[in-house]
């Protein structure tokens, strides 16, 4: 029979017997579960367990490029109680329980993403076949929202996979490649996508007439695990026995603590879950299970790991122009400079763009140091089996260098990474409109040189923009583009497209000394150095900031970032907003002590022992400090974290960010801010602006005027307003 079309899930039996369920959700890209599908596939379950002629169930999907990505978001975040998340979670343990009970073979046949309940729906098949596609990523991500897989997930993966593996997947969110899940045990054949119903029928064709393979049924197999690095006899022991299956999970809750540093409550009730389930058995798990789910749903933390995804969401759809300007074709690209920056810029080109990308460098030895650099990339993946030498070998292809500007004349886009001199950073500017199409997008990866600074030596103004990309390159999500009161909004458009087709969130800033994000760090790390100088010890303070959920401590980041490059840029700063960016005077005594940080191996720590790194206590000789501040840890964080959040405050008052979401979202992808707050406009928000001003107000009567509040803060405050309008 054919459902009715605007269902979401529609059934076809075959003259074989084989009943084919399409999921295809009406008018979205994707498929996504939600609470209003119960009654549909309640019925649809009705009427296969009534058809006698139906032998065996295989799910396919009606989308091109996904299976099912997992639940819909948005009806998790409506839910106001716990109960209610609860009540969700049972509803569909009872669907998924149905499935697996079924007196019949069922196939799941998955193409593209099969995420979250998408995946906990396959569980509850008895087989699972997927396309070797790239598109096709199986994993179950919901810690990345602050909750667990409330489908049955904490259950049955760890079943299938095993303890460690299980618990790897689902405490890091990590998505599997058809081949590793094919590894692991996670499917049991993997296919080229004109294979696959017929791969899926020939499965579901044998198992009719035999035993219903259920994996709630399932005993412990021994299974690879990156998680615990022990030899598979010591796992076999572990995951077989209770007092084994303990030391798993004490060194699972060891590794989350040492990660998260107790900010982040879903981890730890992850591991919860599949502790009752294996010691007290499944529906005792499955009812631990639904029992967190609810309360993780309306947690604070995942309240705002929820707002995260809904403004990465939205900003994929912004062209970030508010005019009409259609992107232009970026065929291909030209990188200058064959450094760190460079080749990072050219790797996501030519990987995640599919870009042919030529790289200029002065010599030789810098165009090798490139393509060095991004074949070792695709070494390290085609280690971990991420991809094929094939594919990586089609990707590194399409990168080549020269040290002149053959080529050039074909590029429509230019990204310069050469070092951070306005002199040599406008000669390329001329360089390029001599040697390239007149169209030709000229991009600056400058960190802190205004951009108009940069256009002024162009005949083509509206053609030089801001592309600030964050090192590595190959990992750090954001891309701020910098636009110059002459940039057009064609050239806006188009580099906010080419961003995203590197993979990149995208925020559009205004153009302005440090721009956002490093305009906001400025004063964070100043105030960083300011606590040092007061004797603050150097690890202390790193890791009060690390605990308070920053990835690195502020020192940390100085040596990787590079100490010379910090006070190369801080007097930009101090120029621009005067002595409330002036940085303390130690870092001109670092500069003195010739310390740069990681790159010359003299910083605040050491680099000549393996290991972790101890700080390098001549530092403090140098800076004529000893160490020994007790000042509370949250005294620390209090400081450095309100420096940041008031002067993104006033980003948004100068309007160097467009709005709010923009300004969080550079701040987390950026910085670092830590998720589970946020990012600093949500972060007020939740303290309120009254508190945020009276603490403040408080530090400026005992430390001076770089803590006076944000005039729109103070507004804020005053008006008893939130930054965000209410949900409500």
């Amino acid at each position: 029979m054919n459902a009715n079309k605007k269902s979401a899930f529609s059934l076809q039996v075959s003259d074989n017997g084989i009943g084919w369920i399409t999921i295809d959700v009406p008018g979205e890209s994707q498929n996504t579960l939600r609470g209003e599908f119960v009654d549909e596939i309640t019925a649809l379950f009705d009427e296969i367990e009534s058809n006698s002629g139906i032998k065996a169930l295989i799910l396919t999907s009606g989308k091109d490029d996904n299976f099912v990505a997992g639940a819909d978001i948005a009806m998790l975040e409506s839910i106001k109680t716990a109960q209610e998340a609860t009540e969700l979670a049972l509803t569909g343990h009872k669907v998924f329980s149905r499935l697996e009970n079924m007196n019949m073979p069922v196939v799941a046949a998955i193409h593209g993403a099969c995420l979250g309940g998408g995946l906990e729906l396959t569980l509850a098949c008895s087989h699972r076949v997927c396309t070797d596609d790239r598109s096709t990523k199986l994993g179950l991500p919901e810690v990345q929202l602050g909750v667990l897989p409330g489908g049955g997930g904490t259950q049955r993966l760890p079943r299938l996979v095993g303890i460690a593996s299980a618990l790897d997947m689902m405490l890091t969110g990590r998505q599997l490649v058809a081949k590793q899940a094919k590894k692991l045990g996670l499917v049991d054949e993997v296919v080229p996508l004109a294979n696959l119903r017929k791969a899926a029928e020939k499965i579901a064709i044998r198992q009719i007439g035999r035993k219903r393979r259920k994996i709630s049924e399932l005993k412990l197999e021994l299974k690879p695990s990156s998680l615990l690095k022990l030899p598979e006899l010591q796992k076999l022991v572990l995951e077989t026995s209770s007092f084994g299956r303990n030391i798993i999970f004490d060194k699972a809750l060891q590794t989350v603590n040492k990660k998260t540093h107790g900010n982040y409550p879903s981890p730890p009730k992850i591991i919860e879950c599949v502790k009752v389930g294996m010691e007290e058995g499944f529906e005792a798990g499955m009812a631990t299970e639904a029992k967190l789910f609810g309360e993780l749903v309306v947690s604070p933390e995942s309240e705002q790991l929820m707002n995260i995804f809904f403004a990465t969401t939205e900003l994929k759809k912004d062209s970030g122009v508010e005019s009409d300007a259609k992107p232009q074709n970026i065929a291909r690209v030209g990188v200058l400079g064959g450094g760190l920056m460079g080749a990072g810029i050219a790797f996501v080109t030519a990987d995640k763009a599919g870009k042919p990308v030529r790289i200029k460098d002065m010599n030789s030895e810098g165009i090798n140091h490139a393509l060095k650099y991004c074949w070792e990339i695709y070494r390290k993946r085609i280690k971990r089996k991420r991809i094929s030498i094939n594919h990586a070998s089609k990707r590194f292809a399409a990168i080549s260098g020269t040290t002149d500007y053959s080529g050039f004349k074909r590029v429509n886009l230019v990204v310069e990474a050469v070092f951070e001199d306005l002199d040599l950073k406008q000669k390329m500017v001329k360089e390029i409109e001599e040697n390239c199409h007149e169209d030709v997008i000229f991009a600056t990866n400058t960190s802190s040189i205004p951009i108009s600074d940069i256009a002024s030596a162009s005949q083509r103004p509206e053609r030089v923009v801001g592309l600030h990309y964050f090192s590595p390159v190959d990992k750090m999500p954001l891309l701020e583009i910098i636009k110059s009161d002459k940039t057009s909004d064609e050239v806006i458009a188009t580099c906010v497209e080419f961003g995203r087709q590197q993979g990149k969130t995208v925020i559009v800033v205004r153009d302005g000394a440090g721009f956002y994000v490093n305009r906001i760090l400025a004063p964070y790390m100043n105030e960083a150095g300011q606590l040092v100088a007061e004797s603050v010890a150097v690890d202390r303070l790193d890791k009060a900031l690390v605990n308070a959920g920053f990835p690195v401590g502020p020192m940390t980041l100085l040596d990787e970032v590079g100490i010379d490059v910090a006070t190369k840029v801080a007097p930009i700063l101090e120029e621009a907003f005067g002595s409330r960016m002036a940085p303390p005077a130690m870092f001109d005594k670092l500069k003195s002590d010739d310390r740069k940080g990681r790159k010359n191996g003299r910083g605040f720590y050491r680099y000549d022992v393996k290991g972790s790194k101890p700080v390098d206590e001549s530092i403090y000789l140098a800076l004529g400090i000893q160490p020994g501040n007790t000042m509370d840890d949250s005294t620390i964080v209090q400081r450095c974290l309100l420096m940041m959040v008031n002067e993104a405050v006033r980003c948004l008052e100068d309007g160097i960010i467009r709005n709010v979401r923009d300004g969080d979202i550079g701040a987390i992808f950026g910085i670092g801010f830590p998720p589970f707050l946020g990012g600093p406009f949500r972060y007020i928000d939740s303290i309120g602006a009254q508190e945020i001003v009276k603490q403040m107000e408080m530090l400026e009567k005992i430390h001076g005027e770089r803590f006076k509040p944000a005039q729109l803060l103070v507004e804020k405050a005053e008006a008893g307003e939130k930054f965000y309008p209410s949900k409500d």
